[in-house]
Formats: structure tokens, C-alpha cells, sequence
């Protein structure tokens, strides 16, 4: 099981990433947030393998977010999902400890299954082609 955590506000984005996530990753257990306040509190009952954060969150942004969560747990893979594909804020994720950067209009799920594949299929030992028993939650 791949735990996954969803960070963005918008509800449709979340729902809608979630459910392509779950068709095309079934073995992915997944829970999501809509802010950094309820990001770390899944992060401690959780602890998921992988984040998707978006910059834009009430309150703290998602960069300075991710910067809290890499300082604590730097094993948990960020990849920032974003609408503002500019250079100063892919600097600024690398900076801050993000593992990947994809913007949102051409965000696909193949890349999606790449960047998967490379972070988690040696050393964590996850068979991204047989979900086994326990399918998507």
C-alpha cells in the first residue's frame, strides 16, 4: 500500500485527482487536506508515503509547508501540484525539499506513474502493476 496525501483547497481538484489516482493506482491508500493546519495533523495519524501539495492553501502556503514537513520527515516524497508554473516558484519548491514540481495544466498520469515508479519501486518495494488485495481507499 502506497499511502498518499492530497493537499489542496479546492474540493473539486481533490476529489477529481483522487479518483483518477484510485482508477490508475488502486493500490494507493489515500487521504487529503485542505490546509497546512489539517495537512500535519493527517501527516501524524498517517504518515503517508508521498504528498501532493498545492502552493496555494489558506493560511500557510504550500511551500512553507512543504519546508515543515521535509525538515521532519524528509523520507515522505512532495510533489508540488501547482497552477503558477513559474521559475521563481520551482526554485523555491526544490529549495524548500520538494522532490518534484508539475504543473497543473499539464499534469497527466503518466507522468504521474513515472515519477512513482522512480521514487518508490526499488527500495520501498511497491509492485506499481499488481495491487493486490487491498485496492484503493
Amino acid at each position: 500500500m502506497l499511502k498518499t496525501l492530497i493537499v489542496d483547497d479546492s474540493t473539486t481538484f481533490r476529489k477529481t485527482f483522487r479518483g483518477a489516482l484510485c482508477e490508475r493506482f488502486p493500490f494507493m491508500l489515500i487521504e487529503e487536506a485542505k490546509g497546512a493546519t489539517e495537512a500535519l495533523q493527517k501527516i501524524k495519524a498517517f504518515l503517508p508515503d508521498l504528498i501532493f501539495m498545492d502552493i496555494s492553501l489558506p493560511g500557510e502556503n504550500g511551500l512553507e509547508l512543504t519546508r515543515r514537513i521535509k525538515a521532519s520527515h524528509p523520507e515522505i516524497v512532495v510533489i508540488i501540484l501547482t497552477a503558477y508554473d513559474l521559475r521563481e516558484y520551482r526554485e523555491a519548491a526544490y529549495n524548500g525539499g520538494a522532490d518534484a514540481f508539475i504543473p497543473k495544466n499539464s499534469l497527466n498520469l503518466a507522468d504521474i506513474s513515472a515519477l512513482i515508479k522512480f521514487f518508490f519501486s526499488d527500495d520501498r518495494c511497491y509492485d506499481l502493476h499488481d495491487p493486490g488485495k487491498d485496492g484503493c481507499l
